[in-house]
C-alpha cells in the first residue's frame, strides 16, 4: 500500500489537486503494481512564511 505524502506551498486549487492525485495514482498503479484503492495521498500545506530558499523566506521573494 503506497502512502504518498506531498508537501506544497498553500494556494493550489482543488482542480490542481484532483489532477495531481489522478496522475500520481496512475503512476503508482503502473510502476508499483499497486491497487487503485490502496494508493493513499496526503497533502501537507506549507505557508510561504514557513519555508526559505537560499536564506530568504518565500514570502519575501
Amino acid at each position: 500500500m503506497p502512502n504518498i505524502t506531498v508537501e506544497l506551498l498553500s494556494g493550489r486549487t482543488l482542480d490542481q489537486r484532483r489532477e495531481f492525485v489522478a496522475a500520481v495514482t496512475e503512476s503508482a498503479i503502473a510502476i508499483l503494481n499497486a491497487k487503485r484503492e490502496s494508493v493513499r495521498i496526503v497533502f501537507q500545506e506549507i505557508e510561504t512564511t514557513d519555508v526559505a530558499n537560499g536564506g530568504v523566506l518565500v514570502a519575501d521573494a
